[in-house]
């Protein structure tokens, strides 16, 4: 993996850019650990407020519809307005403070208002901060994106371990308290460092030589019309909600397995989801250097091909001692592609819409991570927490199909 770093840090600018690649990505890292924090809590939560599976999928339905919905404005927002550090920093502090505000209420229907909010806050970051790495390493999209994504495996991977721990002496509502102090930390380090940053990349008006620069509201609409006929994005934010249906829904349904059906403590859950985080932490940058050089589309078949197939070994292996040994081998390929697709998506769509094309890439993916987690729930109550599985082993081989139909080549717009 040192070879690939060396290869990313070869091809950045000069000094302070390549040290705001990596503000960025740490932020990113917090953007996930709130969710992370979250997936470990819901049992816990579950069983206080005396919930079904239907009702605790719903609740992550609700959160993933609303980011679907607010994915596109904050596209909107990036590509005319610029100012990427600002929406960075209220991104950050709009994910963190509502899982704040739950720690203090008993309603289910208030418990929705939180995770509503979550969405929203989340739908800000990812069209600010994936298309301002790419323009600023042109030639190392799906290493530098990679990177970005570990920040996100390193938030997903951690929180579940430290707050594991933290349950066993805490109650989940002061752990909530506790959590929201290094979102506002990092929130105070965008904004201090990269709070004047704008859709160019640097503190004055004029972008670097070949990154976009903020655009009038007409050139934006006739930009979004070209966008929205744009074959390339259609086919892969298709492909990306379907792989969103299979991570949500694992995410949301893995925990309860462990807790519920192999008996497993919340220290025991939390190292098993490390285990699934850990595994893509390693495999996302050599799954984004490896696209580089030999191509998208033969890293993504491959990745979603070996997912189908270990989630069916999940899901026949039970209850047996191999069971997290698989998740850890699913998390290396489930994860492993984050980046490649969205470096190809870029790749399709014109530079300067890379904010509504990552939107919409987001907004396609919170639609399906919005459906999969209550489709998921029904099944268990209908059939058992194990044949979700099987279902999640249908939905990306579906994200597969779509991969196929698209061009030979990457069509890299201008």
């Amino acid at each position: 993996m040192s070879s690939v770093l060396a290869a990313g840090s070869a091809d950045a600018p000069p000094g302070r850019s390549f040290r705001e690649a990596w503000l960025i990505s740490l932020g990113h890292a917090l953007t996930h650990w709130y969710p992370a924090t979250f997936y470990l809590l819901l049992p816990i939560i579950g069983n206080e407020l005396g919930l079904t599976f239907s009702q605790i999928g719903l609740i992550m339905t609700c959160q993933y519809l609303a980011g679907a919905v607010a994915n596109v404005p904050g596209g909107v927002l990036v590509d005319t307005v610029g100012r990427k550090g600002l929406l960075m920093a209220v991104s950050l502090f709009w994910v963190g403070f509502p899982y704040l505000l739950m720690s203090f209420t008993h309603s289910y229907l208030l418990l929705l208002a939180c995770v509503v909010m979550v969405g929203i806050g989340n739908s800000l970051w990812h069209p600010t901060a994936i298309p301002t790495l790419a323009q600023r390493f042109p030639a190392r999209k799906g290493l530098v994106l990679s990177l970005h994504g570990m920040g996100g495996n390193v938030g997903d991977a951690l929180a579940p371990l430290v707050v594991g721990t933290l349950l066993a002496w805490l109650s989940w509502r002061e752990v909530v308290v506790l959590n929201v102090m290094p979102g506002l930390l990092m929130s105070a380090l965008l904004l201090l460092f990269l709070g004047t940053l704008r859709l160019g990349g640097r503190k004055s008006d004029a972008p670097a030589a070949g990154e976009a620069a903020p655009q009038s509201l007409v050139e934006y609409g006739r930009g979004l019309r070209e966008l929205l006929r744009n074959r390339g994005l259609v086919l892969l934010s298709t492909s990306g909600a379907f792989r969103s249906m299979t991570q949500n829904a694992l995410l949301t349904f893995l925990p309860l397995y462990l807790a519920r059906e192999l008996g497993y403590s919340p220290v025991l859950v939390g190292a098993a989801m490390f285990a699934l985080q850990a595994a893509g932490l390693a495999a996302s940058p050599v799954a984004g250097h490896l696209s580089d050089r030999w191509g998208r589309r033969s890293v993504m078949l491959a990745s979603m091909s070996m997912t189908a197939l270990v989630l069916l070994l999940m899901a026949l292996a039970g209850r047996s001692p191999m069971f997290v040994g698989v998740v850890a081998l699913l998390g290396f390929f489930l994860y492993a592609i984050r980046p490649v697709l969205q470096a190809w998506l870029l790749e399709q769509t014109p530079k300067n819409m890379g904010g509504s094309s990552i939107g919409i890439l987001f907004g396609a993916q919170s639609l399906g991570a919005s459906v999969a987690p209550l489709i998921g729930g029904m099944i268990a109550d209908r059939h058992g927490l194990g044949a979700t599985f099987f279902f999640l082993a249908g939905t990306i081989v579906c994200a597969n199909l779509f991969i196929l139909w698209m061009p030979g080549r990457a069509a890299v717009r201008a």
